[in-house]
């Protein structure tokens, strides 16, 4: 009996074993399906931004060079802009819940590519022969990104984002960010260091938790559409709120690194700095590297670096445009400290006395240095022989 039936067991098993073979690939094409919709919807977006801001910046350069007395928010092309704003941002939201948080972040290149050929055809900013190699570099990195990144997917369900918040990994990692967050903050709110690379740290620092947070909301809200509610966790709105506490106080320190550098300088930065930490933030809290073999692993890094350099070099010589004034205004009187000069006062301060521009207080100079003064000549006149000054004789002293 046992013989006549090893032989039906062994044919049960063959069947099971080429159907789990057979999944393989599919689940594998799957994946990469979701890859290539996460990606073009990030593309799209980030595209999309793009001509978004420049009709806004062509509607305040048409008022500037015209006589038209109405507001900015008063035109079509504005409101054209802000549309496409909000359409290319919920394309960007909505590419996190299909493609690795680690893919999608450096796609954001893709803003300043278009950006820069937009501004060519449209706003007419001259450009020269290596900005066009810059752009070229912007443009293989991206290639490269998506080629080769990550491949790790994972449905952004309730149980699923609590098991990866209270992981050992994540917990370890948020306690070196808060360190780092509070001592860059103490530095630059105490000691006033308002350097670029430590108001952008701050900003890349609350960025990696709006992005971790912006994946898990999107990818419940496209797991509740597809049929498994996923709203009635408690964990959604805690990433929910935390998304929108920390965009808010990212945007507060753009809004202050863009008062006090050029916005060039704060694209290239920020670009570097945010992809850097974002992608550091989605390895250790969706483990999105797990599984990759080293190749894919560093030619990723390879495009990264690449798509570094070219948004480094497409916004390296980008002179920020001064407007024309027809006034003058408190901030640039002589002497007096404005954002434009970080600071640095263009003549000296008055000291405390009528001194002015190169010309200093010599009250408190010896009678040395003093400047000589003059005698006084006085002629006689009348016929009676008595002198008098014909003008009243003022003594100077030197007392305080």
């Amino acid at each position: 009996m046992e013989g006549g039936n090893s032989p039906n067991l062994q044919l049960q098993q063959l069947p099971l074993a080429t159907a789990a073979v057979s999944v393989q690939p599919h689940t594998d094409s799957f994946s990469y399906k979701e890859n290539l919709i996460g990606a073009l919807l990030a593309i799209f977006g980030h595209l999309v931004i793009s001509i978004a801001l420049n009709l806004q910046k062509y509607s305040h350069i048409r008022l500037a060079g015209s006589k038209d007395p109405r507001a900015y928010f008063k035109t079509k092309t504005w409101w054209c802009g802000l549309f496409l704003l909000v359409l290319g941002e919920l394309g960007v939201f909505s590419s996190y819940a299909f493609a690795p948080l680690s893919l999608i972040v450096p796609l954001s290149a893709v803003s300043v590519i278009a950006s820069a050929i937009i501004g060519i055809i449209f706003i007419k900013e001259k450009w020269k022969p290596k900005d066009f190699l810059s752009c070229g570099l912007a443009i293989i990195g991206t290639y490269l990104l998506i080629t080769f990144g990550p491949n790790s997917h994972e449905k952004m369900t309730g149980e699923n984002i609590t098991r990866h918040l209270v992981s050992w990994p994540f917990l370890l990692y948020m306690l070196l960010e808060i360190i780092v967050f509070c001592l860059l903050l103490y530095f630059y709110k105490e000691k006033n260091a308002n350097y670029i690379v430590v108001i952008l740290l701050l900003v890349a620092l609350l960025g990696s938790m709006t992005v971790v947070t912006v994946k898990a909301v999107a990818g419940m809200i496209v797991v509740s559409i597809q049929g498994n509610l996923q709203l009635d966790y408690p964990i959604f709105y805690i990433m929910l709120v935390c998304m929108i506490a920390t965009a808010v106080f990212q945007a507060t320190f753009l809004a202050q690194a863009s008062q006090l550098y050029d916005s060039s300088q704060i694209a290239s930065i920020g670009y570097i700095l945010s992809t850097t930490i974002a992608i550091t933030a989605g390895a250790t809290f969706y483990l999105d590297f797990t599984g990759e073999d080293v190749l894919h692993i560093c030619m990723f890094a390879l495009g990264c670096l690449i798509a570094f350099l070219g948004v480094f070099l497409i916004t390296r010589n980008r002179k920020k445009s001064v407007p024309f004034e027809p006034y003058i205004s408190m901030d640039a009187m002589p002497g007096m400290q404005n954002v434009h000069d970080k600071g640095i006062a263009v003549q000296p301060d008055l000291k405390a006395s009528f001194s002015y521009g190169a010309l200093e207080n010599n009250d408190n100079m010896p009678e040395i240095y003093t400047p000589a003064t003059l005698p006084i000549v006085q002629e006689q006149h009348g016929s009676r022989g008595v002198s008098a000054p014909p003008y009243r004789v003022l003594e100077h002293s030197k007392k305080e």
